[in-house]
């Protein structure tokens, strides 16, 4: 288990780097914010191209020989960015290492077929803290290394990490038989039959896909607020990555909650956080103390849900939880996805107040989803 955690510490930072360093890259190659932002787009599309096209095959084939095969892809497409002679090989460079970062999408699945039924919670709860760990330190250390050695080293260390990982997994991660024996084509569309016929994944997927609106709007529009409301430049925003990473803290009890009391008190709670965090987040003009207080509320919130919807998820069909990770997972970041697109041209054409209604009616929705689907009192 503890190769396990390291394994998704080290393979979440992989796509976080590139936050702190998108105007490093902008100077670098000579072009705007805009032609630099698409790093950033390719590696996120690349992961999600990833989890959709890639985690399923943890059914079919042994999730070691997967795990490995992407390992070794994404060690050698680090090296590529590190070695990028322009904007277009950094992008597609960054659109490999998205793709195979998926990796630690295949470790959740193992991890709970490995854990006892009656602890899975706490061990996802672990894992998934280790998770968002390694995203703060990889929008931490992405941003320092930059700062003092240069945004090729960055890559160069990320690899190097994963690099003297990669014998312990050899050495140790465990073998898992195939779960099914379908075709790819069939795997695939088995994604949407299990999202069509089972109400616990469909509840799941749409709560973090409406919290990913809320969370994903406040990452990607904070920076340009900051600096409009309060002179904030890229380093002084960047420190908000910590009190936002509040989360780690409560992912363990989350987990240790939901073994004892089930998962349905622990997301609605989940939920309330993110629209309290947003009742902050509008005092914004005001004071950075809310914002601060804000961030995190929402890194608690959001994480509380998630770890409690991931044990939820994992439990269901034993024969199909690589398949139902990507059904999670694909809901996660395209709520990511959506809400940054959704803030952002909020916030260009309305201000910060409007950005903030849209992730209230966000939440308020999946506030509406959690209850509508309540289990019976007893």
């Amino acid at each position: 288990m503890i190769l396990l955690a390291v394994s998704v510490f080290a393979g979440a930072g992989t796509i976080h780097y590139q936050t702190p360093m998108l105007g490093a890259f902008a100077v670098e190659f000579n072009a705007d914010a805009a032609a630099a932002g698409w790093v950033a787009t390719l590696t996120f599309g690349g992961f999600l191209t990833g989890t959709i096209f890639l985690v399923p095959l943890g059914d079919r084939f042994d999730k070691r020989r997967l795990i490995l095969a992407e390992l070794a892809v994404l060690i050698v497409a680090l090296l590529a960015m590190a070695a990028a002679p322009s904007l277009a090989a950094l992008a597609l460079a960054g659109l490999v290492v998205g793709i195979t970062a998926g990796f630690a999408q295949l470790i959740i699945p193992l991890t709970a077929e490995l854990a006892p039924p009656e602890t899975r919670g706490r061990v996802m709860g672990a894992l998934l803290a280790c998770l968002f760990l390694g995203i703060l330190f990889g929008r931490v250390a992405g941003g320092l290394i930059a700062h003092f050695l240069g945004w090729r080293w960055t890559y160069v260390a990320a690899a190097a990490m994963l690099l003297a990982l990669a014998p312990a997994l050899v050495l140790w991660l465990p073998s898992m038989p195939s779960k099914t024996q379908l075709g790819y084509g069939r795997l695939m569309r088995s994604l949407g039959e299990f999202l069509r016929d089972n109400a616990t994944l469909r509840r799941a997927s749409a709560i973090q896909f409406l919290l990913g609106i809320s969370y994903g709007g406040f990452w990607a529009t904070v920076a340009p607020m900051m600096l409009a409301l309060h002179g904030f430049g890229p380093a002084q925003t960047g420190l908000l990555a910590i009190p936002g990473a509040a989360g780690i803290l409560v992912s363990q009890p989350a987990g240790r909650w939901t073994d004892r009391r089930g998962a349905f008190p622990i997301v609605t709670a989940g939920v309330c956080l993110v629209l309290a965090a947003y009742v902050a987040f509008t005092f914004a003009p005001l004071a950075v103390g809310a914002v601060i207080a804000g961030a995190v509320l929402l890194d608690c919130g959001l994480r509380s849900a998630l770890v409690a919807n991931q044990t939820l998820i994992t439990s269901v069909a034993p024969e199909a939880r690589s398949r139902f990770n990507t059904v999670f997972g694909a809901h996660i970041w395209g709520g990511n996805a959506v809400g940054a697109f959704l803030a952002s041209t909020a916030l260009a054409h309305y201000g910060w107040l409007a950005v903030c209604a849209i992730a209230v009616s966000a939440s308020c929705v999946a506030l509406l989803v959690q209850w509508r689907w309540r289990p019976p009192s007893p």
